[in-house]
Protein backbone atom coordinates (compact mmCIF):
# COMPACT_ATOMS: atom_id res chain seq x y z
CA UNK A 1 0.00 0.00 0.00
CA UNK A 2 1.33 3.46 -0.89
CA UNK A 3 2.45 5.68 1.98
CA UNK A 4 0.20 8.57 2.84
CA UNK A 5 1.10 11.64 0.79
CA UNK A 6 2.75 14.29 2.96
CA UNK A 7 1.58 17.89 2.69
CA UNK A 8 4.14 20.34 1.33
CA UNK A 9 4.21 24.09 2.01
CA UNK A 10 4.41 25.05 -1.66
CA UNK A 11 3.19 28.63 -2.03
CA UNK A 12 2.66 28.93 1.75
CA UNK A 13 4.99 31.40 3.42
CA UNK A 14 3.23 31.84 6.75
CA UNK A 15 4.81 29.97 9.66
CA UNK A 16 1.55 29.84 11.66
CA UNK A 17 -0.41 28.30 8.79
CA UNK A 18 2.36 25.84 8.01
CA UNK A 19 2.39 24.55 11.62
CA UNK A 20 -1.40 24.56 12.13
CA UNK A 21 -2.03 22.72 8.84
CA UNK A 22 0.59 20.07 9.66
CA UNK A 23 2.72 20.73 6.59
CA UNK A 24 6.26 19.38 6.17
CA UNK A 25 8.59 21.69 8.13
CA UNK A 26 12.38 21.54 8.35
CA UNK A 27 13.19 22.90 11.82
CA UNK A 28 15.34 26.06 11.59
CA UNK A 29 14.06 27.60 14.81
CA UNK A 30 17.38 27.35 16.66
CA UNK A 31 18.92 29.55 13.94
CA UNK A 32 15.90 31.88 14.06
CA UNK A 33 16.45 32.34 17.81
CA UNK A 34 20.17 33.03 17.30
CA UNK A 35 19.33 35.58 14.60
CA UNK A 36 16.84 37.33 16.89
CA UNK A 37 19.58 37.73 19.52
CA UNK A 38 22.48 38.49 17.18
CA UNK A 39 22.12 42.28 16.85
CA UNK A 40 19.37 44.92 16.94
CA UNK A 41 19.54 45.63 13.19
CA UNK A 42 20.17 42.67 10.90
CA UNK A 43 20.31 42.51 7.09
CA UNK A 44 20.38 39.31 5.04
CA UNK A 45 20.29 38.87 1.28
CA UNK A 46 19.27 35.61 -0.39
CA UNK A 47 18.08 34.71 -3.93
CA UNK A 48 14.37 34.84 -4.80
CA UNK A 49 12.23 31.89 -3.71
CA UNK A 50 14.73 30.77 -1.10
CA UNK A 51 12.47 30.90 1.94
CA UNK A 52 13.07 34.52 3.01
CA UNK A 53 9.35 35.18 3.49
CA UNK A 54 8.89 32.08 5.66
CA UNK A 55 11.90 33.22 7.71
CA UNK A 56 10.35 36.68 8.27
CA UNK A 57 7.03 35.07 9.20
CA UNK A 58 8.77 32.75 11.71
CA UNK A 59 10.47 35.77 13.29
CA UNK A 60 7.08 37.49 13.49
CA UNK A 61 5.50 34.53 15.32
CA UNK A 62 8.48 34.39 17.67
CA UNK A 63 8.35 38.09 18.60
CA UNK A 64 4.56 37.96 19.02
CA UNK A 65 5.24 35.28 21.66
CA UNK A 66 3.17 32.56 19.91
CA UNK A 67 4.73 29.87 22.02
CA UNK A 68 2.26 27.08 21.16
CA UNK A 69 3.32 27.19 17.47
CA UNK A 70 6.88 26.26 18.46
CA UNK A 71 6.04 23.25 20.69
CA UNK A 72 8.40 20.36 19.89
CA UNK A 73 10.82 22.55 17.91
CA UNK A 74 14.45 23.30 18.73
CA UNK A 75 13.77 26.84 19.93
CA UNK A 76 12.00 25.49 23.02
CA UNK A 77 15.32 24.59 24.67
CA UNK A 78 16.64 28.12 24.02
CA UNK A 79 13.71 30.48 24.76
CA UNK A 80 12.32 30.60 28.29
CA UNK A 81 10.44 33.94 28.51
CA UNK A 82 8.26 34.27 25.38
CA UNK A 83 7.79 38.01 25.77
CA UNK A 84 5.11 39.45 23.48
CA UNK A 85 6.33 42.38 21.40
CA UNK A 86 4.33 44.48 18.95
CA UNK A 87 5.42 43.48 15.43
CA UNK A 88 5.37 45.67 12.31
CA UNK A 89 5.75 43.21 9.41
CA UNK A 90 6.25 45.11 6.14
CA UNK A 91 6.15 43.08 2.91
CA UNK A 92 7.43 45.25 0.08
CA UNK A 93 6.74 42.67 -2.61
CA UNK A 94 3.37 44.47 -2.92
CA UNK A 95 5.29 47.35 -4.53
CA UNK A 96 6.84 45.25 -7.31
CA UNK A 97 6.27 46.64 -10.77
CA UNK A 98 5.73 50.26 -9.69
CA UNK A 99 7.42 52.48 -12.23
CA UNK A 100 7.07 55.97 -10.76
CA UNK A 101 7.68 57.61 -7.39
CA UNK A 102 4.08 58.71 -6.80
CA UNK A 103 2.68 55.21 -7.38
CA UNK A 104 5.31 53.79 -5.04
CA UNK A 105 4.44 56.32 -2.31
CA UNK A 106 0.73 55.43 -2.53
CA UNK A 107 1.47 51.67 -2.45
CA UNK A 108 3.61 52.02 0.69
CA UNK A 109 0.82 53.97 2.44
CA UNK A 110 -1.71 51.31 1.41
CA UNK A 111 0.63 48.52 2.64
CA UNK A 112 0.68 50.06 6.14
CA UNK A 113 -3.10 50.56 6.35
CA UNK A 114 -3.79 47.32 8.31
CA UNK A 115 -1.18 48.40 10.89
CA UNK A 116 -2.73 51.90 11.04
CA UNK A 117 -6.09 50.22 11.78
CA UNK A 118 -4.48 48.60 14.85
CA UNK A 119 -2.29 51.43 16.15
CA UNK A 120 -4.03 54.51 14.69
CA UNK A 121 -2.87 57.26 12.34
CA UNK A 122 -2.57 61.06 12.59
CA UNK A 123 -3.71 63.38 9.82
CA UNK A 124 -0.23 64.86 9.55
CA UNK A 125 1.26 61.45 8.63
CA UNK A 126 1.06 62.04 4.88
CA UNK A 127 4.25 60.26 3.72
CA UNK A 128 5.38 56.64 4.20
CA UNK A 129 8.22 57.71 6.52
CA UNK A 130 5.97 59.86 8.73
CA UNK A 131 3.37 57.09 8.98
CA UNK A 132 6.02 54.48 9.86
CA UNK A 133 7.43 56.79 12.56
CA UNK A 134 3.93 57.21 14.02
CA UNK A 135 3.29 53.46 13.96
CA UNK A 136 6.58 52.67 15.73
CA UNK A 137 5.87 55.27 18.46
CA UNK A 138 2.23 54.32 19.03
CA UNK A 139 2.97 50.57 19.06
CA UNK A 140 5.66 51.26 21.65
CA UNK A 141 3.43 53.54 23.79
CA UNK A 142 0.28 51.41 23.62
CA UNK A 143 2.02 48.16 24.62
CA UNK A 144 4.80 49.55 26.79
CA UNK A 145 7.25 47.34 24.89
CA UNK A 146 9.84 47.91 22.19
CA UNK A 147 8.80 47.09 18.65
CA UNK A 148 10.02 44.34 16.28
CA UNK A 149 10.19 45.64 12.69
CA UNK A 150 10.45 43.01 9.96
CA UNK A 151 10.97 44.15 6.36
CA UNK A 152 10.58 41.50 3.64
CA UNK A 153 11.81 42.15 0.07
CA UNK A 154 13.01 45.64 1.00
CA UNK A 155 14.49 46.09 -2.52
CA UNK A 156 11.52 44.79 -4.56
CA UNK A 157 10.36 48.25 -5.77
CA UNK A 158 13.83 49.11 -7.13
CA UNK A 159 14.92 45.93 -8.92
CA UNK A 160 12.79 46.42 -12.02
CA UNK A 161 13.98 49.99 -12.59
CA UNK A 162 17.74 49.32 -12.31
CA UNK A 163 18.20 50.06 -16.01
CA UNK A 164 16.61 53.51 -15.80
CA UNK A 165 18.73 55.92 -13.75
CA UNK A 166 16.15 58.75 -13.56
CA UNK A 167 13.33 56.47 -12.35
CA UNK A 168 15.70 54.67 -9.97
CA UNK A 169 16.80 57.99 -8.41
CA UNK A 170 13.21 59.22 -7.96
CA UNK A 171 12.05 55.95 -6.42
CA UNK A 172 15.13 55.70 -4.24
CA UNK A 173 14.21 59.07 -2.67
CA UNK A 174 10.81 57.66 -1.68
CA UNK A 175 12.45 54.55 -0.21
CA UNK A 176 15.03 56.63 1.70
CA UNK A 177 12.31 58.71 3.33
CA UNK A 178 10.50 55.48 4.22
CA UNK A 179 13.54 53.83 5.86
CA UNK A 180 14.82 56.87 7.82
CA UNK A 181 12.55 56.13 10.87
CA UNK A 182 14.32 52.80 11.45
CA UNK A 183 17.47 54.65 12.49
CA UNK A 184 15.74 57.68 14.00
CA UNK A 185 13.62 55.59 16.38
CA UNK A 186 16.25 53.14 17.50
CA UNK A 187 15.26 53.57 21.18
CA UNK A 188 11.79 52.15 20.42
CA UNK A 189 13.08 49.14 18.43
CA UNK A 190 13.83 45.76 20.05
CA UNK A 191 14.78 44.07 16.75
CA UNK A 192 14.78 45.00 13.07
CA UNK A 193 15.27 42.41 10.33
CA UNK A 194 15.62 43.45 6.69
CA UNK A 195 15.81 40.99 3.83
CA UNK A 196 15.96 41.16 0.03
CA UNK A 197 18.02 40.05 -2.93
CA UNK A 198 20.53 42.86 -3.42
CA UNK A 199 22.35 45.54 -1.51
CA UNK A 200 21.43 49.16 -2.33
CA UNK A 201 24.06 51.06 -0.38
CA UNK A 202 22.59 54.50 -1.03
CA UNK A 203 19.34 53.63 0.70
CA UNK A 204 19.22 55.16 4.16
CA UNK A 205 19.26 51.75 5.89
CA UNK A 206 22.85 51.20 4.78
CA UNK A 207 24.08 54.78 4.99
CA UNK A 208 22.51 55.77 8.34
CA UNK A 209 22.17 52.60 10.44
CA UNK A 210 25.77 52.38 11.65
CA UNK A 211 25.22 49.19 13.59
CA UNK A 212 23.47 47.23 10.81
CA UNK A 213 24.83 43.66 10.92
CA UNK A 214 24.98 42.19 7.42
CA UNK A 215 24.85 38.41 7.95
CA UNK A 216 24.55 37.49 4.23
CA UNK A 217 28.02 35.90 4.17
CA UNK A 218 28.16 34.73 7.81
CA UNK A 219 28.82 30.99 8.12
CA UNK A 220 26.68 30.86 11.29
CA UNK A 221 23.51 31.68 9.29
CA UNK A 222 24.50 30.15 5.95
CA UNK A 223 21.90 27.35 6.19
CA UNK A 224 18.96 29.35 7.59
CA UNK A 225 17.42 29.38 4.07
CA UNK A 226 17.62 26.22 1.95
CA UNK A 227 17.92 22.55 2.97
CA UNK A 228 21.19 20.88 3.96
CA UNK A 229 22.27 17.36 3.05
CA UNK A 230 21.63 16.32 6.68
CA UNK A 231 18.08 17.75 6.58
CA UNK A 232 17.40 15.91 3.33
CA UNK A 233 18.60 12.63 4.85
CA UNK A 234 16.50 13.05 8.02
CA UNK A 235 13.34 15.22 7.91
CA UNK A 236 12.92 14.92 4.12
CA UNK A 237 14.08 11.33 3.58
CA UNK A 238 10.50 9.88 3.52
CA UNK A 239 9.87 12.23 0.57
CA UNK A 240 12.98 11.00 -1.23
CA UNK A 241 11.80 7.41 -0.70
CA UNK A 242 8.30 8.17 -2.03
CA UNK A 243 9.79 9.89 -5.08
CA UNK A 244 12.19 6.97 -5.68
CA UNK A 245 9.18 4.61 -5.73
CA UNK A 246 7.52 6.77 -8.42
CA UNK A 247 10.71 6.72 -10.52
CA UNK A 248 11.24 2.98 -9.81
CA UNK A 249 14.82 3.54 -8.61
CA UNK A 250 16.56 3.23 -5.22
CA UNK A 251 16.38 6.13 -2.72
CA UNK A 252 20.17 6.61 -3.13
CA UNK A 253 19.82 6.93 -6.93
CA UNK A 254 16.95 9.38 -6.39
CA UNK A 255 19.11 11.34 -3.95
CA UNK A 256 21.89 11.64 -6.56
CA UNK A 257 19.46 13.00 -9.15
CA UNK A 258 18.09 15.58 -6.69
CA UNK A 259 21.60 16.58 -5.66
CA UNK A 260 22.79 17.14 -9.22
CA UNK A 261 19.76 19.20 -10.10
CA UNK A 262 18.94 21.24 -6.97
CA UNK A 263 21.93 21.25 -4.58
CA UNK A 264 25.17 23.21 -4.75
CA UNK A 265 24.52 26.60 -3.12
CA UNK A 266 27.03 27.96 -0.59
CA UNK A 267 26.31 31.23 1.19
CA UNK A 268 29.63 31.57 3.01
CA UNK A 269 33.21 30.35 2.80
CA UNK A 270 33.44 26.73 4.06
CA UNK A 271 29.68 26.61 4.66
CA UNK A 272 27.63 23.44 4.05
CA UNK A 273 25.92 23.10 0.66
CA UNK A 274 22.20 23.77 0.53
CA UNK A 275 19.46 22.64 -1.83
CA UNK A 276 17.07 25.12 -3.41
CA UNK A 277 14.03 24.72 -1.07
CA UNK A 278 11.45 25.93 -3.61
CA UNK A 279 12.53 23.43 -6.27
CA UNK A 280 12.92 20.50 -3.90
CA UNK A 281 9.46 20.91 -2.34
CA UNK A 282 7.86 21.37 -5.77
CA UNK A 283 9.62 18.24 -6.97
CA UNK A 284 8.22 16.26 -4.00
CA UNK A 285 4.73 17.68 -4.56
CA UNK A 286 4.53 17.21 -8.35
CA UNK A 287 6.76 14.09 -8.35
CA UNK A 288 8.65 15.31 -11.40
CA UNK A 289 12.25 16.46 -11.88
CA UNK A 290 11.49 19.83 -13.43
CA UNK A 291 13.27 23.17 -13.33
CA UNK A 292 10.82 24.82 -10.93
CA UNK A 293 12.93 27.80 -9.92
CA UNK A 294 12.79 29.03 -13.52
CA UNK A 295 9.13 28.47 -14.18
CA UNK A 296 8.64 32.23 -14.09
CA UNK A 297 11.69 32.82 -16.30
CA UNK A 298 15.00 34.56 -15.73
CA UNK A 299 14.30 37.94 -14.08
CA UNK A 300 14.29 40.76 -16.64
CA UNK A 301 16.41 42.98 -14.38
CA UNK A 302 19.19 40.40 -14.55
CA UNK A 303 19.13 39.94 -18.33
CA UNK A 304 19.08 43.72 -18.79
CA UNK A 305 22.11 44.17 -16.56
CA UNK A 306 24.00 41.35 -18.30
CA UNK A 307 23.35 42.99 -21.66
CA UNK A 308 24.24 46.41 -20.27
CA UNK A 309 27.63 45.15 -19.03
CA UNK A 310 28.23 42.87 -22.07
CA UNK A 311 28.72 39.95 -19.67
CA UNK A 312 30.84 37.11 -21.06
CA UNK A 313 28.49 34.26 -20.24
CA UNK A 314 31.08 31.64 -21.12
CA UNK A 315 33.28 32.74 -18.18
CA UNK A 316 30.70 31.93 -15.51
CA UNK A 317 31.62 28.26 -15.07
CA UNK A 318 34.51 29.24 -12.87
CA UNK A 319 35.50 32.69 -11.64
CA UNK A 320 38.21 33.46 -9.07
CA UNK A 321 37.37 36.76 -7.41
CA UNK A 322 37.82 38.66 -4.12
CA UNK A 323 34.78 39.13 -1.85
CA UNK A 324 34.54 42.79 -2.93
CA UNK A 325 33.78 41.67 -6.50
CA UNK A 326 30.43 40.07 -5.64
CA UNK A 327 29.40 41.35 -2.21
CA UNK A 328 29.04 44.94 -3.25
CA UNK A 329 26.26 47.52 -3.59
CA UNK A 330 24.13 47.38 -6.69
CA UNK A 331 24.77 51.04 -7.56
CA UNK A 332 28.54 50.59 -7.68
CA UNK A 333 28.47 47.60 -10.02
CA UNK A 334 31.09 47.68 -12.75
CA UNK A 335 29.77 44.37 -14.11
CA UNK A 336 26.81 42.02 -13.55
CA UNK A 337 28.71 39.77 -11.13
CA UNK A 338 27.21 41.06 -7.83
CA UNK A 339 23.72 40.70 -9.25
CA UNK A 340 24.44 37.21 -10.63
CA UNK A 341 25.70 36.12 -7.20
CA UNK A 342 23.01 37.84 -5.15
CA UNK A 343 20.18 36.51 -7.31
CA UNK A 344 21.48 32.91 -7.09
CA UNK A 345 22.80 32.39 -10.63
CA UNK A 346 26.31 32.01 -9.26
CA UNK A 347 27.32 30.64 -5.89
CA UNK A 348 30.46 30.15 -3.82
CA UNK A 349 32.18 26.87 -4.72
CA UNK A 350 35.51 27.29 -2.96
CA UNK A 351 37.57 29.70 -0.86
CA UNK A 352 41.34 30.11 -0.65
CA UNK A 353 42.27 31.71 2.70
CA UNK A 354 45.84 32.44 1.51
CA UNK A 355 44.78 34.65 -1.38
CA UNK A 356 41.33 35.43 0.15
CA UNK A 357 39.86 34.53 -3.26
CA UNK A 358 36.46 32.93 -3.78
CA UNK A 359 35.67 30.59 -6.64
CA UNK A 360 32.19 31.30 -7.99
CA UNK A 361 30.34 28.97 -10.32
CA UNK A 362 26.87 28.04 -11.57
CA UNK A 363 25.29 26.10 -8.63
CA UNK A 364 23.63 23.12 -10.34
CA UNK A 365 21.94 21.64 -13.38
CA UNK A 366 18.64 23.45 -12.82
CA UNK A 367 20.30 26.85 -12.83
CA UNK A 368 22.45 26.02 -15.86
CA UNK A 369 19.48 24.91 -17.96
CA UNK A 370 17.16 27.73 -16.87
CA UNK A 371 19.89 30.27 -17.33
CA UNK A 372 20.66 29.07 -20.82
CA UNK A 373 16.95 29.08 -21.70
CA UNK A 374 16.77 32.70 -20.62
CA UNK A 375 19.97 33.70 -22.37
CA UNK A 376 19.98 31.76 -25.64
CA UNK A 377 17.41 34.01 -27.36
CA UNK A 378 18.97 37.12 -25.82
CA UNK A 379 22.54 36.37 -26.82
CA UNK A 380 22.13 34.55 -30.13
CA UNK A 381 18.63 35.30 -31.43
CA UNK A 382 17.99 31.53 -31.49
CA UNK A 383 14.80 29.95 -30.22
CA UNK A 384 15.71 27.65 -27.32
CA UNK A 385 12.88 25.12 -27.75
CA UNK A 386 13.79 24.76 -31.42
CA UNK A 387 17.48 24.30 -30.56
CA UNK A 388 16.87 21.83 -27.76
CA UNK A 389 14.45 19.51 -29.48
CA UNK A 390 15.88 19.87 -32.97
CA UNK A 391 19.58 20.25 -33.43
CA UNK A 392 21.09 19.91 -29.97
CA UNK A 393 19.66 16.48 -29.15
CA UNK A 394 20.83 15.05 -32.50
CA UNK A 395 24.29 16.60 -32.12
CA UNK A 396 24.62 15.18 -28.60
CA UNK A 397 23.49 11.72 -29.71
CA UNK A 398 26.04 11.66 -32.53
CA UNK A 399 28.85 12.76 -30.17
CA UNK A 400 27.79 10.10 -27.66
CA UNK A 401 28.16 7.50 -30.42
CA UNK A 402 31.59 8.97 -31.20
CA UNK A 403 30.51 10.00 -34.72
CA UNK A 404 31.94 13.51 -35.01
CA UNK A 405 31.21 13.64 -38.78
CA UNK A 406 27.52 13.03 -38.21
CA UNK A 407 27.51 15.58 -35.36
CA UNK A 408 29.08 18.24 -37.59
CA UNK A 409 26.64 17.48 -40.43
CA UNK A 410 23.77 18.04 -37.97
CA UNK A 411 25.31 21.38 -37.02
CA UNK A 412 25.83 22.33 -40.67
CA UNK A 413 22.23 21.66 -41.68
CA UNK A 414 20.88 23.28 -38.51
CA UNK A 415 22.79 26.55 -38.86
CA UNK A 416 22.10 26.68 -42.61
CA UNK A 417 18.38 26.28 -42.12
CA UNK A 418 17.74 28.64 -39.20
CA UNK A 419 14.19 29.96 -39.76
CA UNK A 420 14.56 33.08 -37.59
CA UNK A 421 17.47 34.50 -39.56
CA UNK A 422 16.77 38.13 -38.63
CA UNK A 423 17.45 37.81 -34.90
CA UNK A 424 20.44 35.60 -35.62
CA UNK A 425 21.84 37.98 -38.24
CA UNK A 426 21.42 40.97 -35.95
CA UNK A 427 23.23 39.24 -33.08
CA UNK A 428 25.96 38.15 -35.50
CA UNK A 429 26.36 41.75 -36.65
CA UNK A 430 26.58 42.99 -33.04
CA UNK A 431 29.23 40.43 -32.02
CA UNK A 432 32.78 41.67 -31.41
CA UNK A 433 34.23 38.80 -33.45
CA UNK A 434 32.53 36.19 -35.62
CA UNK A 435 34.46 33.39 -33.86
CA UNK A 436 33.27 34.78 -30.52
CA UNK A 437 29.65 34.71 -31.67
CA UNK A 438 29.80 31.08 -32.78
CA UNK A 439 31.60 30.21 -29.53
CA UNK A 440 28.67 31.67 -27.56
CA UNK A 441 26.22 29.72 -29.68
CA UNK A 442 28.15 26.48 -29.15
CA UNK A 443 28.53 27.10 -25.43
CA UNK A 444 24.84 27.80 -24.88
CA UNK A 445 23.75 24.82 -26.95
CA UNK A 446 26.01 22.44 -25.02
CA UNK A 447 25.08 23.94 -21.67
CA UNK A 448 21.45 23.39 -22.53
CA UNK A 449 22.18 19.67 -22.78
CA UNK A 450 24.07 19.83 -19.48
CA UNK A 451 27.28 18.91 -21.29
CA UNK A 452 30.33 20.42 -19.67
CA UNK A 453 31.64 22.76 -22.35
CA UNK A 454 34.31 25.37 -21.70
CA UNK A 455 35.44 28.15 -24.02
CA UNK A 456 38.71 30.07 -24.24
CA UNK A 457 40.47 27.49 -22.05
CA UNK A 458 43.95 28.60 -20.99
CA UNK A 459 46.74 26.12 -21.76
CA UNK A 460 50.51 26.65 -21.92
CA UNK A 461 50.45 27.35 -25.68
CA UNK A 462 47.55 29.85 -25.63
CA UNK A 463 43.75 29.60 -25.45
CA UNK A 464 41.65 26.80 -26.89
CA UNK A 465 38.38 27.99 -28.46
CA UNK A 466 36.35 25.15 -26.98
CA UNK A 467 36.74 21.97 -24.94
CA UNK A 468 33.78 19.59 -24.61
CA UNK A 469 34.02 16.96 -21.86
CA UNK A 470 31.96 13.85 -22.50
CA UNK A 471 31.88 10.71 -20.29
CA UNK A 472 34.23 8.78 -22.62
CA UNK A 473 35.84 11.47 -24.82
CA UNK A 474 37.22 14.99 -24.75
CA UNK A 475 36.77 17.17 -27.83
CA UNK A 476 39.29 19.97 -28.35
CA UNK A 477 37.88 22.39 -30.95
CA UNK A 478 39.31 25.40 -32.77
CA UNK A 479 36.85 27.56 -34.73
CA UNK A 480 37.93 29.65 -37.71
CA UNK A 481 35.96 32.17 -39.76
CA UNK A 482 37.35 32.69 -43.26
CA UNK A 483 40.39 30.44 -42.67
CA UNK A 484 40.64 26.68 -43.34
CA UNK A 485 39.73 23.76 -41.10
CA UNK A 486 43.21 22.35 -41.78
CA UNK A 487 44.78 25.53 -40.34
CA UNK A 488 42.55 25.27 -37.28
CA UNK A 489 43.68 21.66 -36.72
CA UNK A 490 47.33 22.59 -37.26
CA UNK A 491 46.96 25.31 -34.62
CA UNK A 492 45.64 22.77 -32.08
CA UNK A 493 48.67 20.55 -32.70
CA UNK A 494 51.32 23.27 -33.00
CA UNK A 495 50.29 24.92 -29.74
CA UNK A 496 49.69 21.70 -27.82
CA UNK A 497 46.07 22.54 -27.00
CA UNK A 498 45.24 18.84 -26.45
CA UNK A 499 48.31 18.04 -24.32
CA UNK A 500 46.72 18.68 -20.86
CA UNK A 501 44.04 16.06 -21.62
CA UNK A 502 46.25 13.22 -22.86
CA UNK A 503 46.71 11.72 -19.37
CA UNK A 504 42.98 11.84 -18.60
CA UNK A 505 42.20 8.31 -19.81
CA UNK A 506 39.38 9.38 -22.11
CA UNK A 507 40.00 9.48 -25.84
CA UNK A 508 41.00 12.93 -27.06
CA UNK A 509 39.54 14.15 -30.35
CA UNK A 510 40.91 17.27 -32.07
CA UNK A 511 38.49 19.11 -34.35
CA UNK A 512 39.29 22.03 -36.66
CA UNK A 513 36.17 23.88 -37.85
CA UNK A 514 35.68 26.55 -40.49
CA UNK A 515 32.57 28.74 -40.61
CA UNK A 516 31.37 30.29 -43.85
CA UNK A 517 30.01 33.77 -43.04
CA UNK A 518 28.07 34.06 -46.32
CA UNK A 519 26.18 30.82 -45.77
CA UNK A 520 26.08 31.34 -41.95
CA UNK A 521 27.04 27.75 -41.33
CA UNK A 522 29.88 25.28 -40.80
CA UNK A 523 31.67 24.95 -44.13
CA UNK A 524 34.26 22.24 -43.42
CA UNK A 525 35.87 20.37 -40.53
CA UNK A 526 38.87 18.14 -39.99
CA UNK A 527 39.15 15.53 -37.24
CA UNK A 528 42.12 13.79 -35.62
CA UNK A 529 41.83 11.21 -32.82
Amino acid sequence: MEQMMRKYPVGIQTFERLIRDGLVYVDKTDLVWKLAHYATFVFMSRPRRFGKSLLTSTLESYFKGDRELFEGLRIMSLEKEWTQYPVLHLDLSVAKGQDDAEGLRETLMWMMEPLANIYGRKETETTPGKLLTGLIHRANEQTGRQVAVIVDEYDAPLLDVLHSQATLDAMRKVMQEFYVPLKANEACIRFCFITGITKFSQLSIFSTINNLANVSLEKEFSTICGFTEEELRTTLWPDVEQLAAVFKITPEEMHDKLKQRYDGYHFAADAPEVYNPFSLLNCFLHRRLNNYWFSSGTPTFLIRQMQHFHTDITSLDSLDVPETAFDQPTENMMDALPLLYQSGYLTIKDYDPDTEAYELSIPNQEVRVGYVNGLLPTYTGLNNADVQMGFAAKFWKALKQGDIDLAMRHMQSYLAGIPYVEGFKQKLAEAKTKEGFYEYTFYLIFSMLNVYARTQVKVAGGRVDMVILMPDAIYVMELKVGDTARHALEQINARGYATPYLTDGRKVVRVGIRFDTDKHTVDEWEVEQ
